[in-house]
């Protein structure tokens, strides 16, 4: 295997933020309590910490001593924060890019909800796919969970991702209809209503929007 992770895309080069100087590398969930609980969160907001890693070793019981592919649809595919042996162009089917998520926080706030993108069911979808090396798959996909699995939000599942270079299973966090920040029916001028509106601590949900297109 080449050793530059954009062999397979170098349009890519110089568009994805190191991981080793990410916010979300070092990103303890426990950090934010209290902001989210003061943006109308519920105390249970998260995952305990025991919680989450039991359900990060549920989710990939039997493959972290392999490589690992995840697909990113969203903010993964320009700030991943784990460290990536390659990365490819990829369509993954049976399910679609849908802004579903509701943030009172990060990008929104209580009075100013803003909205960012799930993957839900629908006919397919593009986006990158990043092949986390086994040696470290370990530790990368712990940062990964603190960041995707930190609450009730995504269902963890392995799925057929189609690459210029052959197909791969990857790993994708798939929206969960009944956790309570997921609005799977809005209307698209809700939709629209609310990405232009919504600006929280990371920045706004029209910039969020802006960045998901620019990585196409």
């Amino acid at each position: 295997m080449s050793p530059d992770p954009y062999i397979h895309a170098p349009q890519l080069r110089g568009r994805i933020a190191d991981p080793q100087a990410s916010f979300f590398r070092t990103f303890q969930p426990g950090d934010f309590d209290a902001a989210l609980l003061a943006a109308g969160r519920p105390a249970d907001w998260r995952y305990t910490d025991a919680d989450r890693e039991a359900r990060r070793q549920a989710a990939l019981s039997g493959r972290l001593q392999s490589d690992i592919w995840v697909f990113a649809y969203g903010s993964l595919m320009w700030d991943p924060a784990f460290v990536f042996a390659e990365v490819r162009r990829g369509r993954i089917a049976g399910y679609a890019r849908r802004f579903c998520l509701s943030e009172t926080y990060a990008r929104g706030t209580p009075d100013a909800p803003g909205l960012m993108a799930g993957l839900d069911h629908g006919p397919d979808c593009d986006g990158l796919v990043f092949r986390i090396a086994a040696a470290v798959a370990d530790l990368e996909t712990e940062i990964l969970w603190r960041r995707e699995g930190v609450g009730p939000a995504y269902t963890p599942v392995f799925a057929p991702v189609v690459t210029g270079e052959g197909t791969v299973e990857a790993l994708a966090f798939v929206a969960d209809h009944a956790a309570p920040i997921i609005f799977p029916a809005l209307t698209r001028e809700e939709q629209v209503k609310l990405i232009a509106t919504g600006v929280g601590a990371l920045g706004s949900s029209r910039e969020y929007l802006e960045k998901i297109a620019a990585q196409f």
